[in-house]
Parts: structure tokens; sequence; C-alpha cells
């Protein structure tokens, strides 16, 4: 049964169309995630199922007293209440029945009338049967536990004093307290450490029993939470079964098809065209229908072509000392956040780092920066190093200007891979045409404007990049081409980032702070660093290649001995060509890793086609692994 089902929902922004028929449903306990480019309509949509947004025409229908709870990415909150306070209130029902309970109990004690005794009996009973309904005995202390995992340690904190990513923790812990029969949540990982992004997916996967549309670009979350994927384009929303990674498989299935079928109907015009050219004669009313059809087909629409990013740096010459840190210590407010941290940054290297928030990651960069002082040891920054840095706030951008003036307060061209580019041409890479680049800073979404940041810091010529978040609201797009921008960097990065899928595809070691000063830098990704470190990897959490099956195990004297079956034999015939045929699945598959212009135009299907390859490789071995079981019993037989 839906919960929750659209139709024809349109919406307009002044003469953008954001929503243009839109129709879905959601059905209960159902996990679906929502992807789409920066301005596509997402939180557009999220605003309008949840209620918060009206749209301009179309039905929304809800199931009968379903409730539905709604996490924007700026939660408005009472700054003069607790955290406790403003996630207790989601139990009103529960408290209410708290307060009944408690009362019958209370009088019970003190009353000796027969009747009164039955009545407050029956009253305490069925104050608790309401609580038993409302979720039972312990919900207050379910809130608090609750709290304390999303990192909210002092729930007596009042919301005034906390900081933006509090409070959009705390309007999370809210929805998850009220288990409401659809949660919508918009971007509910930004300012999440990992150990709380991980603690959240096993929450929402084992715990939460309602509806849940995720409106993420957390790539790792999208495939380890949700089972159905809505994509939102052109105003329209097309949804595919299964996690990211068959949502990917299919949309580059659908692509494909697409092309396919433009290439038939170009080939279609030209031999009719030519038939045209060729016959005068068959302008007679006779071939009236097929000049029709010519022109009908020449008339369609092709596949609209998807607009991508494309992320180059100027990068100058980099010396043999990057960075070198020795027995590095830093303080802040008293608390030992880096206690002897040695580390030398050698060039081409992405360090990865990770760790709970408030353990010192953002500090490590002011001081690199030279922003923070140490309290002990020695920073040694190589006089070629030239450093790039890119905060969570994407501070440094004026409001008032436009997004073409602010990239040419001090620059008029951009020199970069050898080419000098004007702003103008610079910002179409970044995917802001012509007109808007007009628009000013403090109109864009958080999505345009990391852009605008990344546009200008990648037209400095630096060397060492410092990223502090940079995945924060980027869409998916975006980050496929600022991974394939850092793999080919000729320079040093050091980045602090929460997103595991994208710490798998660009970091060659993890610098991993415990909250405690202890800060440990180990080679490989994130996946490589959580397997050292004893956790299991979630499937979907790493982009590289499963491990191909084990190799069937070699069979016992006896049974090799056996003389194969026909089918067996027919089997043995054909197996070498079929390994050859997978052998080729996999040589076809490399050649297209192997070529720059996918990670330029298809970053997005890389970690598919690694996954395709994997398999490919998988069932060689398998293959191969029966040949040798049934050519060694033919030969011993």
């Amino acid at each position: 049964m839906a919960v929750l089902s659209a139709r024809d929902l349109k919406r307009r922004y002044d003469e953008r169309k954001i929503l243009d028929g839109v129709a879905l449903s959601i059905e209960e306990g159902e996990r679906v995630g929502l992807v789409g480019d920066n301005g596509a309509g997402k939180s557009t949509l999220g605003r309008i199922l949840a209620g918060a947004e009206a749209p301009d025409e179309g039905i929304l229908a809800r199931a009968r007293q379903a409730r539905v709870d709604y996490l924007p990415q700026e939660p408005e909150l009472p700054a003069d209440r607790t955290i406790l306070e403003v996630v207790g209130a989601s139990l009103k029902a529960w408290t209410a029945a708290m307060a009944r309970y408690e009362k019958a109990t209370e009088a019970l004690g003190t009353t000796t009338d027969a009747a009164e005794l039955d009545r407050l009996v029956t009253e305490q009973m069925a104050a608790a049967d309401a609580i038993e309904h409302e979720g039972g005995w312990e919900r207050l202390h379910e809130a608090e536990s609750i709290i304390g995992h999303l990192g909210l340690t002092d729930s007596s904190r009042v919301i005034g004093t906390l900081s933006g990513g509090e409070r959009r923790r705390v309007a999370l812990a809210q929805i998850l307290v009220d288990a409401p029969d659809l949660a919508i949540l918009d971007e509910p990982t930004n300012h999440l450490d990992i150990p709380t992004i991980e603690w959240l997916e096993e929450y929402l996967c084992q715990t939460f029993k309602g509806a849940l549309l995720l409106i993420t670009h957390d790539r790792a979350v999208l495939e380890n939470v949700t089972t159905r994927t809505l994509e939102i384009h052109d105003g329209q929303v097309r949804s595919y079964d299964g996690g990211y990674i068959a949502y990917l498989e299919a949309r580059a299935e659908r692509a494909a098809h697409a092309e396919r079928s433009e290439r038939n109907r170009q080939n279609f015009l030209r031999r009719e065209l030519e038939w045209l050219r060729r016959s005068p004669q068959a302008r007679s009313t006779k071939q009236k229908a097929r000049i029709d059809r010519v022109e009908a087909v020449r008339d369609q629409d092709g596949p609209a072509r998807k607009r991508t990013i494309s992320m180059q740096t100027g990068t100058s010459r980099l010396g043999r000392t990057v960075l070198t840190l020795q027995d590095l210590r830093l303080e802040r407010g008293g608390n030992v956040l880096i206690e002897k941290l040695t580390m030398a940054l050698g060039k081409g290297e992405r360090v990865g780092i990770i760790g709970p928030n408030g353990a010192g990651k953002t500090s490590l960069f002011l001081h690199l920066l030279g922003e923070l002082a140490s309290s002990h040891g020695e920073k040694t920054i190589g006089i070629n190093t030239k450093i790039g840095h890119l905060d969570q706030e994407r501070s440094g951008l004026n409001p008032d200007l436009t997004i073409f003036a602010m990239l040419a307060e001090d620059r008029q061209q951009v020199n970069v891979g050898g080419e000098s580019l004007s702003i103008a041409v610079w910002l179409e890479r970044f995917l802001f045409d012509r007109r808007e680049q007009r628009a000013r800073i403090s109109t864009l979404s958080g999505g345009e404007r990391a852009r605008v940041c990344l546009a200008r810091l990648l037209a400095e010529e630096s060397n060492l990049l410092l990223f502090d978040e940079p995945t924060n609201d980027l869409d998916t797009s975006t980050l496929a081409a600022l991974e394939e921008m850092l793999i080919t960097y000729p320079g040093s990065a050091l980045i602090i980032s929460h997103d595991r899928w994208f710490l798998d595809r660009v970091a060659t070691s993890i610098l991993a702070f415990d909250g405690d000063g202890h800060v440990e830098l180990t080679a490989g990704n994130y996946s490589d660093w959580k397997e050292r470190a004893g956790a299991p990897v979630a499937p979907a959490e790493s982009v590289k290649a499963r491990p191909a099956p084990a190799v069937t195990k070699p069979i016992a004297a006896k049974a090799r001995a056996k003389k194969l079956s026909f089918q067996e034999e027919r089997e043995l015939e054909g197996l070498l060509a079929s390994v050859e045929s997978a052998e080729a699945e996999v040589t076809a598959v490399e050649a297209v890793l192997a070529d720059p212009e996918t990670y330029r135009s298809r970053g997005d299907e890389v970690a598919i086609l690694q996954k395709k390859r994997a398999r490919h490789q998988a069932e060689v071995e398998r293959k191969m692994a029966r040949w040798e079981e049934l050519e060694g019993r033919k030969a011993a037989s």
C-alpha cells in the first residue's frame, strides 16, 4: 500500500520549469533514493511531498493518518529549548500516556474506595497499553541514545548555542525518535563523520520501520540503504529498481539504447534522403506517404546530450620536499588534538583524512595555513609548494557579486593545461552558461556555490590542495569530475572527507584521527584502512572490484577417475571457446577503463565498469577451473 503518491506535479520558479508532470508513489516501508544534478529540483520535490511547499499543479495523496516528517537542509528549531526538550517533543503521545500512568499509579497508593480502585486500575492498564502502542517503556532512553549516537554528547545544551551542523543532527534525531510512516531526509549525512554515518545506515536498515526518501549525494549510503532509485532530470522523474549501482547500470543501458536508436534514425534519414535526391519522380502522390514518413522522422528530437563538467587545474612544479611534519603537537582550548604526528607528503600522494567531528582534522589545515600555532614539533613546507585551500563553509565568496565578477576580480584569463581561457569559457566548463554567469552569488544553491569555489581554486597554480569536505552539496556528476581531476592531478592533496565512496576512489593513504590525540597514517584507500582496523567492510562501501569466487576444490582421486557423462563431454568441448569469450569481455571493459575520455564524460560509470570487469574475470576463472576439472577426469579415465 502506498503511504504517499503524487500525480502530475508541476512547479515553476519565475521562467524556470522545475517539475513538469511528476508522478511517483512510495510504498509502506520502502527505501527510496532521489538523485539528480544540482538545481534539478530534488529539494523542491522533497518539500512538496512533505507538504512544506505547494505545487503549482498536481495531486498529492497520503494514506489515511500517515505521518510524514521532513529534514530540510536548514531546519528551524526553537532557540531557547534544550536538545532533549526538542527531540522529546516528538514523543507527545508517549509523554501523555506516561503522565496518565504515573498519575493513576500515584492515586492507587492513596485511595481505599473499591469503586475508585477499579477505575484507577482500568485507567492504569489503558495508559500502559498506550505506552506500549507508542513504542514501549524505554522511549525516552532510546531518544537519549539516538541523540548520543548522532554526536550530541550533552543533551542539556540549548539550541541557540549549537552550530548549523549540530542543529541538523538535532532535527534528524527528532525524526528518528518520532518514527513517522515516511521520513523525507534532505542530505542527512552532511556534517556527520564516518562512524555516525555508518551508525545511521544501520539504524535506517535495521531499526527504522517507516518508509524513507533519501535525497543525498552520498553514493555509499544510497547503495547500502535504498532499494529503489528515483532520478530527476528536466522536470521528470524516472524510477529504477535497486540501489545506486543498479541505477547506474540501468541508466547506462538506457543511454546506450537511446544512442543506438538515434544512430538508426540517422541511418534511415540518410538512406531516404538519398532516395529523394535520386528520384525526382518519387515526389509523386504515390510516394507521398514515404515522404511524410521521412519528414516525421527528421522532425523527431534526438536524445538530449547531458552537460558534463570538465575540471582541470593549473599546477606549478613541485620540489623534492612537499610537506613534512615532525613530532607535531596541536592543542586547542586545553585539549590535545594531535600528539607526535610525523609524516612526509610525497609528490602525487592523496591523503584522505578521517576521524570524529572535533578530533582536530580542520585544526591541522589551519596549522598548515599558518593560522594555528603548534605547541611542539616542526613543520616544513617546500620552497616550491603552493597551497590551494577549499574550506567547509565555501568562504571567500562575495554574495553581492555575480559569478563572473567573482572570478574576474583578480584575473582576466585562466591558464590550465597549456591553454589560456577566458573567464567565461572557464566557467562554462563548470556548467555555468553565459546567462547563469550573471547570477549573483547570494542566489546560488549550496552545490552551485561549491562549483564556483572549485572554479576559483583550480584556476590558481597550486600544487598542494587542502580540501575540507569537498563533496558536500556536490551532485554525482560533479563528484565524478572532481574524482577524475584528483586521480590525474600531478600535485599532492590532503582531503578531509566523510564520503567513503570518494575516499575509495581517490585516496592513496588514510590519515586517521581517533579523537584522543592519536593520528595514524596507513597506505591504501578507506576500505583498505577499515579492513586493517578489523571492521568488516560493507559490500557497497568500496568501488573496488569484489574478489573472484574461490576456485573449485580439487576432487578426490576416485571421483577423478569417473568417466565423463555425455553432457559433460559436450560441456568440455565448448568450455575453451566460452573462456575466450569471457576473456574478450574483460579486454573490452579494460579498453574502456584505459581510455581517458571515459573519466571525462562517463566518470560516474567507472565504478560500474570496474565491477563489470571483476564479474567477467571471475567468470573466466570459474570456467577455467571447470575445464581443468573435466579435462583431468577425462585424462584419468
